[in-house]
């Protein structure tokens, strides 16, 4: 299902469906984690000229009591939530409210052709505050919770498994913001609603990241 959008130049753009390895290429180029792995369910491109310049992945509930905690759900209850998992758009092309873009015009085509009651997503508090989701109508609800991960005395993060006994120490994890979309009236949203963060609410250390990379290579 390919979606047009009007351009104020001269060019031909449009949202269409993509493989996870198109998302990959794009993500591995020009987004913070590179080659770390992610979930994928459903990919857009965003596609210029018909050169792909950006690319939004979306997948169910990467926590799946984050239903229970965001909406007083069953932990089982997942059909119809969404969680933006990666956005990322060619440096060069943003200031153009191309990334606003992608983010409306893939919601509208997810709704239409796989359903959503709601859809989630996070922004890295160590990175940056969110803005596209402000600007793109998500509601913000605060922090997540602190959690701590554990690292060996050489700086390797153990993922999962047995920390007994092993040589390293606990360390808090970095927060993450949280924005929803609801669109299903029937549910009630558990998470506080709080004011969007501006950037001269920010820590200062969050402020020189913001000042020398691209909000849409962090999210």
């Amino acid at each position: 299902m390919q979606e047009q959008l009007k351009t104020n130049k001269s060019m031909t753009a449009f949202i269409d469906e993509i493989e996870i390895g198109q998302a990959k290429a794009l993500i591995k180029k020009y987004h913070y984690l590179g080659d770390k792995g992610f979930l994928f369910k459903v990919g857009f491109g965003l596609f210029l000229d018909n050169e792909m310049i950006g690319a939004a992945v979306y997948h169910g509930p990467s926590a799946p009591e984050t239903v229970v905690g965001a909406f007083g759900l069953n932990r089982n209850d997942q059909n119809g939530f969404w969680e933006l998992g990666r956005l990322v758009l060619n440096p060069e092309r943003n200031g153009a409210n191309f990334g606003s873009m992608l983010i409306g015009r893939s919601l509208k085509i997810l709704k239409k052709k796989y359903g959503c009651r709601a859809i989630m997503t996070y922004a890295d508090s160590n990175k940056h505050h969110g803005a596209i989701y402000q600007a793109t109508n998500f509601t913000y609800c605060g922090l997540t919770n602190v959690k701590k991960d554990f690292y060996l005395s050489n700086g390797t993060k153990i993922e999962r498994g047995k920390t007994k006994n092993l040589e390293g120490e606990w360390k808090d994890r970095p927060q993450k913001h949280r924005y929803v979309i609801v669109y299903d009236k029937k549910l009630q949203l558990l998470w506080p609603v709080l004011a969007y963060l501006k950037k001269d609410m920010l820590p200062k250390e969050q402020k020189v990241v913001l000042e020398n990379t691209n909000q849409l290579q962090l999210i």
